[in-house]
């Protein structure tokens, strides 16, 4: 949302439409952060699938719009699924790990290559570097795949988060269940 709040900032000093887009975007990106961290609170222990399954419906939602011709309200509504996607590691209210804050992904990647040259964990930056280049090749993904797919490519992003959703709901209820107590 940085790029958007710049853009933002850009249009209103230069009085342009383009600070409307980009209004409506961060708007739908709060609007889903507030809807995820809602449903989170509301999910208990199924929290992180809940929300998945919030993102996935927003983002299949967004494929319907594309298909029937509202590209902007496709758009609106990834921007929310995206907002919704960065509570899903929330903890105590608080977000723990920013899946699409790549400013501070890389800064904290710099930081623990700093670390491990001066002697600190040799792969603590790595966690950090992967995020980065997930969101990179996601982003190229797209972006080749755009000129052949369009709006339709929103559909595997759908049943991609339903996935998630469901390795997240087992791993959860494996959390949940009793360990087996010893008879001895």
């Amino acid at each position: 949302m940085s790029g958007n709040t710049t853009r933002l900032a850009v249009g209103i000093a230069g009085v342009s439409a383009e600070a409307l887009v980009a209004g409506r975007l961060i708007l739908a990106f709060l609007g889903g952060v507030i809807l995820g961290s809602l449903i989170g609170r509301l999910g208990g222990w199924r929290r992180q699938p809940m929300i998945l399954v919030l993102v996935a419906l927003l983002i299949a939602l967004g494929a319907l719009a594309g298909m029937w011709g509202a590209p902007a309200i496709a758009t609106l509504l990834v921007a929310a699924a995206m907002g919704a996607e960065n509570t899903t590691f929330e903890r105590d209210g608080e977000v723990a790990i920013g899946l699409t804050y790549m400013t501070g992904a890389l800064v904290k990647l710099g930081q623990r290559i700093a670390s491990a040259i001066t002697g600190g964990p040799k792969l603590a930056w790595a966690p950090y570097a992967l995020l980065w280049l997930g969101l990179a090749g996601g982003a190229v993904t797209g972006a080749m795949a755009w000129p052949v797919v369009g709006l339709a490519g929103l559909w595997l992003a759908a049943a991609w988060a339903i996935v998630l959703a469901g390795g997240a709901l087992a791993i959860a209820a494996r959390e949940q269940r009793p360990e087996p107590k010893s008879s001895i």
